[in-house]
């Protein structure tokens, strides 16, 4: 029994399909965790939906999918909380026959997950944490965040930009001396001063876990022990990174998708 975890995908359906067939998961035993953002920019976001709906189906515990700030995006558009944006890649999800069941699934995903594996903890999560929050903290914010997206304040929740705890799982990569999330998105070491990524600032969210994450492409793959930050900027040429957690292996496949020039640097 292995566990996976996989990076932003963003629509890059066929590279998604390879590199699943590489690390030949076996949807019976295996554990697939995925770090959000599966929709958006690349071509095939409808597949990856339809995909992941159905792994979900058959693997049910063992496939875990949290939100990133696309998916949530996905779900606005579809509630009529925002509009369309230049690079945008959403059409096909949201005029398919099985558009509302699709975004109905995606409403249901978690921000965050907690789980041991093969005797150490981690934290599943798109962006980040907030400096100082206990698991307690963690899953208590991301329990109100989870029931207001799945009923009727959903459409307002999504409409505005100021919910700090919905900024930081979905949106975080840097934070200023405040420990507010800042839209820097650049390489590490070519950040501003003043700002410090999430996951170095004192005192640290659920230090007891390896935190899983994704949304920071600039950053890439980078892996130390409390942290194995996925985004390997598939959506824009790259590739697309799995890691097995109780090996620290890392399998990638380079990006086979069509990419439009929206979706390129």
């Amino acid at each position: 029994m292995a566990t996976w975890a996989i990076g932003d995908v963003h629509g890059c359906f066929q590279t998604l399909e390879a590199l699943v067939e590489r690390i030949g998961l076996d949807p019976r035993r295996d554990r697939l965790w995925m770090v959000g953002d599966l929709v958006n920019r690349g071509p095939g976001s409808l597949e990856v939906l339809r995909w992941a709906r159905t792994l979900d189906a058959e693997m049910g515990d063992r496939f875990q999918v949290v939100l990133g700030n696309h998916d949530l995006h996905l779900i606005a558009r579809h509630l009529g909380a925002t509009s369309k944006r230049p690079r945008d890649t959403l059409k096909k999800v949201l005029k398919a026959a099985d558009a509302a069941e699709l975004i109905d699934w995606l409403r249901r995903r978690p921000f965050v997950h907690f789980e041991r594996i093969a005797g150490r903890d981690y934290v599943l999560v798109h962006a980040g944490l907030r400096p100082g929050w206990s698991r307690e903290d963690v899953t208590r914010a991301a329990r109100r965040l989870e029931r207001k997206l799945r009923g009727p304040k959903a459409k307002s929740l999504l409409g505005r930009r100021n919910n700090k705890s919905l900024a930081t799982f979905t949106r975080a990569r840097m934070l200023d001396g405040k420990g507010r999330p800042q839209d820097y998105s650049g390489p590490l070491e070519e950040a501003p001063s003043g700002l410090r990524p999430w996951f170095d600032v004192a005192p640290r969210s659920c230090p007891d876990h390896t935190a899983i994450v994704g949304h920071w492409a600039a950053l890439g793959l980078y892996l130390r022990p409390d942290l194995i930050a996925l985004d390997s900027g598939c959506v824009w040429g790259a590739a697309l990174t799995a890691v097995r957690l109780d090996e620290r292996r890392v399998v990638q496949t380079s990006v086979l998708d069509r990419l439009q020039g929206a979706a390129r640097r």
